[in-house]
């Protein structure tokens, strides 16, 4: 039952309470004045005390009814403000609380917010000394790269110990040709230092059967032939051994990329034979009067050459 079911409740029994005890009084009084009107016409009878006697019984009864009923009342308004004062009380604790976990959540919203940017100083911080570190870092070796170029400049080459035998094997390409046909000449000194001679294209075999026959040459052994794309010219490469003498020197030829023909050595070193039909399978370059040039990796029908820098495959598949 409600509240308010409670309290329409009482106020219909106090209503009640209060007509009944109103009759009472009413009867009462009509009472006394017909006992008056008797008692003025003639004297009290036995009946009459006893009457009268039950007549105060009855204010007696309807005073306490009255009574209960005022006290009922009265303890009902105590018991329905000691229900309301805790209900206001438990609404006021339960503010509180609210209030105290929206503080406590705006508190670590607040510690949340500044440790995030905290945390974004932080990272930037790092960030920029990073940055500084790289560049500081790529400064001093910018540093040391012009430093040492500098001490390249200023200090003279050291002679390589492989100088003479160059000289010497120009020399002997001088007596055995009137006209120049060497394009260039050097030390290879990445690679060990080799002698290299860059002959003319239409001297390469000539001067390849010079390296094998000459005495003072004498390159009995071809170690290894290979073909490079160089984009606006192909080359092949050929390094030579003397047994005999224990040395060793590069020939090399450039040709025109567009139609890269060159004179066959296998005659001269049968173990050119392969190495040539390598550079032909992979790079297209012919090799003039060889015994049998083949492409021996791919196949005949292959299209194109794989180690040249603009082959696109004929099969995207592949």
């Amino acid at each position: 039952m409600s509240e308010k079911d409670k309290e329409q409740l009482k106020k219909e029994a106090a209503e009640k309470a209060r007509a009944a005890a109103q009759r009472k009084r009413e009867e009462r009084e009509k009472k006394k004045e017909k006992s008056n009107d008797s008692a003025s016409e003639m004297p009290q009878t036995t009946e009459d005390v006893t009457s009268n006697q039950d007549l105060e019984k009855q204010k007696a009864a309807a005073a306490a009814k009255a009574k209960a009923a005022a006290l009922a009342k009265k303890k009902a308004k105590e018991a329905e403000g000691t229900e309301t004062e805790p209900t206001a009380n438990q609404d006021l604790e339960k503010q509180k609380a609210i209030a105290i976990a929206k503080a406590k959540a705006a508190a670590a919203a607040k510690r949340k917010a500044k440790n995030a940017n905290e945390n974004g100083d932080s990272e930037k911080a790092k960030a920029i000394a990073a940055a500084k570190a790289k560049a500081a870092a790529a400064a001093k070796a910018k540093g040391k790269i012009t430093q040492a170029k500098e001490t390249e400049v200023s200090e003279p080459i050291t002679p390589s110990p492989q100088q003479p035998i160059l000289d010497r094997y120009l020399n002997i390409v001088k007596e055995h040709y009137k006209d120049d046909i060497l394009e260039d000449s050097y030390i290879n000194r990445m690679s060990k230092h080799v002698p290299t001679i860059v002959v003319k294209l239409e001297h390469y075999y000539s001067l390849a059967l010079l390296f094998k026959q000459h005495s003072g040459l004498h390159f009995e052994f071809l170690s290894e032939l290979h073909g490079t794309d160089f984009e606006t010219y192909m080359e092949i490469y050929v390094h030579l051994y003397s047994f005999k003498n224990k040395q060793s020197v590069a020939l090399k030829v450039k040709m025109d990329r567009e139609n890269p023909r060159v004179d066959s050595i296998a005659s001269i070193w049968p173990g050119a034979n392969w190495p040539e039909c390598e550079a032909y399978d992979l790079l297209g370059i012919q090799f003039t009067n060889h015994p049998d040039l083949h492409r021996i990796m791919l196949g005949e029908d292959w299209v194109g050459h794989p180690l040249r820098k603009d082959y696109e495959p004929y099969d995207v598949e592949v």
